[in-house]
């Protein structure tokens, strides 16, 4: 795709004239594949402004379905889509294609984990961190040093956010920063601080000028420590990071933990919904009509071609269940209690 085109110039004229970018910067941009990881409060804002930007291809990934708790922050979606129970990654696709149907959007439905980083973040050329968990960062910081794939972690809490820049080979990754995640319980979640919206669209829009400036291989302006940012209190503060270091797991050794690791079943809280993903590795193929039919005299059952809901008469707990046998139980976080409840209704 390319912005030769009297529309498309007019489309991008205010961010044509800004000389940094200039034409030639734009058709970079229009050319570039960006995968955004995560949709929620930082990957819609994120996703609408490369959008708007001309991104000519992103890929939208996002495992979670919309919730009436997400229209405080996350700006591509709609009571409609809580209604439906529409999946992320798909109602963030068609309000993009709303904003910018000049690009390729290509939403996912899925757990990004181990077992398919590789394939579905093979090819791109930049990968942007809309997630809330550092499990799955950590896997990101190893899939893009093994594919040589610059990637902008970023994060936000109550008011507070960070953000960095990863350059595989040029700069500091994740885990020369923080060599360990933190332990569990240790860290606050949106669950125990909240988080304000001004807080993560001041991270994600530095993390989509850090992404236009890698696209237009302007490298020379990017990031180079980190940026953490609390609007509440009005603090700044950048950190430099130096060098990549040589006895980093990840880019120095080589050795992607997070990577390699045998993505199994398992169970994850997940940030702020009082809900347990479970899912079954490998994946399995579920009928969603058929399940539909099953569980129809043990609660209330509603469906549509991405998901279905089910609501537990026994116990009220709800269960989302996606085609590839994956599930979202809400009301509970005890991971337990979820297979329990995974085992009984679905038998997988």
């Amino acid at each position: 795709m390319t912005v030769t085109s009297p529309t498309n110039l007019q489309r991008y004229i205010r961010q044509t004239i800004f000389a940094p970018i200039g034409k030639s910067g734009q058709e970079k941009i229009s050319s570039a594949t960006v995968a955004i990881v995560g949709c929620g409060a930082l990957g819609s804002a994120i996703s609408d402004q490369l959008a708007r930007a001309g991104v000519g291809r992103m890929i939208v990934i996002d495992r979670d379905f919309v919730e009436i708790h997400n229209l405080q922050r996350q700006s591509l979606f709609t009571e409609d889509d809580v209604r439906d129970r529409t999946p992320k990654a798909i109602a963030a696709g068609r309000r993009l294609a709303q904003v910018n149907s000049e690009i390729v959007i290509e939403p996912i439905v899925d757990d990004l984990d181990s077992s398919n980083a590789e394939r579905l973040l093979s090819g791109v050329d930049l990968i942007v961190d809309g997630t809330d968990n550092f499990e799955t960062r950590y896997l990101l910081n190893d899939v893009a040093i093994s594919l040589g794939i610059p990637w902008i972690y970023g994060g936000v809490i109550g008011s507070y956010g960070m953000t960095m820049t990863i350059r595989p080979g040029d700069s500091p990754c994740l885990q020369c920063a923080f060599p360990e995640p933190p332990p569990a319980g240790s860290a606050p979640t949106c669950d125990t601080a909240g988080v304000i919206a001004p807080a993560v669209h001041a991270i994600a829009s530095v993390e989509v000028a850090e992404a236009l400036k890698l696209l237009v291989g302007a490298t020379d302006k990017l990031n180079d420590g980190l940026l953490a940012i609390d609007l509440w209190n009005l603090t700044f503060e950048r950190v430099p990071l130096g060098e990549p270091r040589p006895e980093c797991p990840a880019c120095g050794m080589k050795n992607f933990a997070y990577l390699n690791q045998p993505a199994s079943a398992r169970e994850t809280v997940l940030c702020g919904q009082d809900s347990v993903q479970v899912r079954v590795n490998p994946p399995v193929r579920i009928d969603l009509d058929a399940l539909a039919r099953r569980l129809r005299g043990a609660g209330d059952v509603q469906l549509n071609r991405f998901l279905l809901r089910f609501t537990d008469d026994a116990t009220s707990r709800q269960l989302t269940v996606f085609p590839d046998g994956r599930a979202i139980i809400s009301g509970t976080s005890d991971g337990d209690e979820a297979r329990r409840l995974y085992a009984t209704y679905i038998g997988v």
